[in-house]
Parts: structure tokens; sequence; C-alpha cells
């Protein structure tokens, strides 16, 4: 899985940093930056209920796809 950050809706609730502060902290100007862009195994649901706890659904995942 892969985190990708919307800044552009970011409102600075600090809802990902308080879940997930290993992967999401906020500049300073209260805008959401990722510490680490690939979830490792075993953090998953720990990233997915930051996700989920976004009122401004500025965060997304994706699967990581592998191209040929």
């Amino acid at each position: 899985m892969k985190i990708e950050t919307f800044t552009e809706r970011c409102i600075g609730a600090g809802n990902c940093v308080a879940v997930s502060a290993k992967y999401f902290d906020l500049d300073e100007e209260g805008i959401v930056v990722i510490n680490q862009e690939d979830v490792q195994s075993g953090d998953e649901a720990e990233v997915e209920r930051a996700v989920d706890m976004c009122p401004a659904m500025a965060i997304e995942l994706s699967l990581n796809r592998i191209t040929s």
C-alpha cells in the first residue's frame, strides 16, 4: 500500500498524526506531510484508521501495482 495526500484538502485537524505519527506529520502551516509513503506490513490497519479519521478526506491509500 502507498499513501497519497491531497494537501489542498487538508484542514489541519491532525487526526492522522494522532493515530499514526510514524506515517504522518503536520508542517509549519498545519498541513499534512507524509513521513513514510510505503505502508509496512503489519501497519495497514493503523494507516487505514488514520485515513478514515481525516475529516477532509485529504489522505488516500493505493495498492502498489507492478507493471511490466
